[in-house]
């Protein structure tokens, strides 16, 4: 066994070659071990710049790798990660889990069945930047908080048929209501007012005693601000403005990966916070 975890890809979208791909070929603890997705010209795109091979069939990238890393759209993912779970793969998984709470439900639980190691991919989460809000928000007796998500899906690459569909509490929930969650305790209940393909606001309650409120939409035009989380408490006050790079998260985030893998750990950041997060987002859809 090589000492920098084998991992294969699935999916060769705009995402997996801007990010995933890179990250896992030039970890210091992860390798490409080969690109496989629907497209094969695809894959031969996002695979060849890192030399990686590419496989016609989903079971034999299972067979050249040790970890999965998915990068397709959720309802895919569902599915395609049931299968590499049963398979005995630890997984890199993106948000949502699934495109829907049951198939979510059905991932996490064969996730902790297998008993593979599961991580989710909150990009922000692993930054540096990140992590000193996190500890400073945490120690000034957090009153509240909020978080502003403005993103575009007018065009581009990201305009992809499910962001479409189900707009922004699916796509860009996850990132806030995880930072708010992890700055200020775990959220045990959600309110929603909004559209999904305009404007979504959120107002959450902390098991600690805290409220926060995360607004968000996907439909914003013009030029955009960066999405940002506040915390305010008796002892002051802590601000995160989103790491405007995606290198070090994701170096971060894969070599916590091969870490969590090598040791059987896990990670905080698993498929069972990736359900909660799914959980308190699904409440918050059925009431708009």
């Amino acid at each position: 066994m090589s000492d920098r975890l084998a991992v294969g890809l699935v999916g060769a979208g705009p995402w997996a070659g801007l990010a995933h791909a890179p990250a896992l070929a030039g970890g210091e603890g992860t390798r490409l071990a080969g690109v496989w997705a629907r497209r094969p010209n695809a894959a031969q795109a996002v695979a060849a710049p890192h030399g990686a091979p590419v496989f016609g069939r989903l079971e034999e990238l299972f067979d050249a790798c040790e970890a999965v890393a998915f990068c397709v759209p959720p309802d895919v993912q569902a599915e395609l990660a049931l299968r590499a779970v049963r398979a005995g793969k630890a997984v890199l998984l993106e948000k949502p889990l699934a495109l829907d709470l049951e198939a979510a439900r059905r991932l996490a639980d064969a996730v902790a069945e297998a008993g593979v190691v599961s991580q989710m991919v909150l990009t922000a989460r692993y930054s540096t930047a990140t992590r000193e809000f996190l500890t400073k928000a945490r120690s000034l007796e957090p009153l509240g908080g909020m978080g502003v998500f403005a993103g575009s899906l007018h065009e581009g690459p990201f305009a992809t048929p499910w962001r479409l569909e189900r707009g922004a509490l699916l796509d860009l929930g996850p990132h806030l209501v995880d930072l708010l969650d992890a700055a200020l305790g775990p959220v045990v209940g959600v309110r929603a007012q909004g559209d999904p393909h305009g404007w979504v606001a959120l107002t959450l309650e902390h098991g600690t005693g805290a409220v926060s409120q995360a607004s968000m939409t996907a439909f914003a035009g013009g030029t955009l601000p960066l999405p940002s989380v506040e915390v305010v408490g008796a002892r002051g006050h802590a601000r995160l403005d989103w790491p405007d790079t995606l290198e070090e998260p994701f170096a971060v985030m894969t070599a916590e990966f091969a870490h969590a893998v090598r040791t059987g750990t896990g990670h905080p950041l698993d498929a069972a916070h990736g359900l909660r997060l799914q959980e308190l987002l699904a409440a918050a859809e059925a009431q708009l």
